[in-house]
Protein backbone atom coordinates (compact mmCIF):
# COMPACT_ATOMS: atom_id res chain seq x y z
CA UNK A 1 0.00 0.00 0.00
CA UNK A 2 1.43 3.37 -1.08
CA UNK A 3 1.44 6.59 1.24
CA UNK A 4 1.32 10.21 0.23
CA UNK A 5 2.57 13.31 2.18
CA UNK A 6 0.22 16.29 1.70
CA UNK A 7 0.93 20.12 2.47
CA UNK A 8 -0.84 23.45 1.56
CA UNK A 9 -0.20 27.02 1.70
CA UNK A 10 -2.66 29.98 1.22
CA UNK A 11 -0.68 33.58 0.07
CA UNK A 12 -1.84 36.81 -0.14
CA UNK A 13 -0.76 38.50 -2.60
CA UNK A 14 -0.73 41.63 -1.06
CA UNK A 15 2.36 40.89 0.98
CA UNK A 16 3.87 39.62 -2.18
CA UNK A 17 3.25 43.12 -3.86
CA UNK A 18 4.36 44.80 -0.63
CA UNK A 19 8.05 42.56 -0.14
CA UNK A 20 8.87 43.20 -3.86
CA UNK A 21 8.16 46.86 -3.23
CA UNK A 22 10.54 47.44 -0.23
CA UNK A 23 13.18 44.62 -1.28
CA UNK A 24 12.38 44.02 -4.90
CA UNK A 25 15.83 42.87 -6.01
CA UNK A 26 16.71 40.92 -2.50
CA UNK A 27 13.46 39.03 -3.01
CA UNK A 28 13.78 38.00 -6.39
CA UNK A 29 17.48 36.73 -5.39
CA UNK A 30 16.47 34.90 -2.12
CA UNK A 31 13.41 33.34 -3.36
CA UNK A 32 13.37 32.77 -7.33
CA UNK A 33 15.59 30.54 -9.02
CA UNK A 34 17.45 32.83 -12.04
CA UNK A 35 14.86 30.15 -14.51
CA UNK A 36 11.97 31.17 -11.60
CA UNK A 37 12.74 34.72 -11.95
CA UNK A 38 12.93 34.30 -15.65
CA UNK A 39 9.13 32.64 -16.25
CA UNK A 40 7.59 34.91 -13.70
CA UNK A 41 8.99 37.92 -14.56
CA UNK A 42 6.89 41.07 -13.13
CA UNK A 43 3.75 38.99 -12.71
CA UNK A 44 3.34 39.35 -9.14
CA UNK A 45 0.36 36.21 -9.22
CA UNK A 46 3.31 33.99 -10.76
CA UNK A 47 6.08 34.86 -7.82
CA UNK A 48 3.34 34.38 -5.31
CA UNK A 49 2.05 31.05 -6.60
CA UNK A 50 5.87 29.90 -6.26
CA UNK A 51 6.02 31.21 -3.02
CA UNK A 52 2.93 29.18 -1.85
CA UNK A 53 4.30 25.93 -3.75
CA UNK A 54 7.87 26.51 -2.08
CA UNK A 55 6.12 26.72 1.35
CA UNK A 56 3.53 23.61 0.23
CA UNK A 57 6.15 21.34 -0.30
CA UNK A 58 8.42 22.43 2.36
CA UNK A 59 5.51 21.10 4.33
CA UNK A 60 5.57 18.00 2.65
CA UNK A 61 9.36 17.84 3.70
CA UNK A 62 8.43 18.33 7.22
CA UNK A 63 10.48 20.99 7.61
CA UNK A 64 8.84 24.11 6.73
CA UNK A 65 11.29 27.08 4.95
CA UNK A 66 13.61 26.54 7.93
CA UNK A 67 14.97 23.32 7.18
CA UNK A 68 15.69 24.16 3.31
CA UNK A 69 16.67 27.38 1.08
CA UNK A 70 13.84 28.70 -0.93
CA UNK A 71 15.67 28.18 -3.79
CA UNK A 72 16.36 24.51 -2.76
CA UNK A 73 12.47 24.02 -4.34
CA UNK A 74 12.73 24.76 -7.61
CA UNK A 75 9.16 25.19 -9.30
CA UNK A 76 8.53 25.71 -13.18
CA UNK A 77 6.48 24.92 -16.00
CA UNK A 78 6.82 21.53 -17.83
CA UNK A 79 6.14 21.25 -21.63
CA UNK A 80 2.86 21.76 -21.16
CA UNK A 81 2.62 24.68 -18.34
CA UNK A 82 1.75 22.39 -15.53
CA UNK A 83 3.72 23.03 -12.14
CA UNK A 84 6.65 20.83 -12.29
CA UNK A 85 8.80 20.58 -8.58
CA UNK A 86 12.92 20.25 -9.07
CA UNK A 87 14.35 19.37 -5.28
CA UNK A 88 17.65 20.73 -4.82
CA UNK A 89 20.88 20.02 -1.98
CA UNK A 90 19.16 20.25 1.25
CA UNK A 91 15.15 19.94 0.05
CA UNK A 92 16.28 16.76 -2.58
CA UNK A 93 18.30 14.81 0.18
CA UNK A 94 15.54 15.53 2.93
CA UNK A 95 13.21 13.84 0.05
CA UNK A 96 15.31 10.81 -0.29
CA UNK A 97 15.76 10.39 3.40
CA UNK A 98 12.44 10.48 3.75
CA UNK A 99 11.65 7.80 0.72
CA UNK A 100 9.26 10.32 -1.30
CA UNK A 101 9.06 10.31 -4.71
CA UNK A 102 7.04 12.41 -7.25
CA UNK A 103 6.88 15.78 -5.86
CA UNK A 104 3.94 17.37 -7.22
CA UNK A 105 1.96 20.78 -7.29
CA UNK A 106 -0.71 22.57 -8.28
CA UNK A 107 -1.04 26.24 -7.91
CA UNK A 108 -4.28 28.92 -8.51
CA UNK A 109 -4.58 32.56 -7.83
CA UNK A 110 -8.23 34.15 -7.67
CA UNK A 111 -8.20 37.84 -7.04
CA UNK A 112 -5.35 38.74 -4.28
CA UNK A 113 -5.16 35.27 -2.90
CA UNK A 114 -2.67 32.31 -4.21
CA UNK A 115 -2.77 28.70 -3.04
CA UNK A 116 -0.55 25.76 -3.59
CA UNK A 117 -1.45 21.99 -3.33
CA UNK A 118 1.81 19.99 -2.87
CA UNK A 119 1.77 15.67 -3.22
CA UNK A 120 4.12 13.47 -2.72
CA UNK A 121 4.21 9.31 -2.93
CA UNK A 122 6.45 8.01 -0.47
CA UNK A 123 7.63 4.94 -1.95
CA UNK A 124 7.27 1.51 -1.07
CA UNK A 125 10.83 0.73 -0.01
CA UNK A 126 10.20 3.18 3.31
Amino acid sequence: MSRHEIGVDLVDIDRIVALLGRFPDRFRARVLTDAEARYCGGKVERIAGRWAAKEAVSKVLGLGVRGVGWREIEVLPNWAGAPQVRLHRRAAARAAALGLEDVTVSISHERRMAVAVAVAHLGTGS
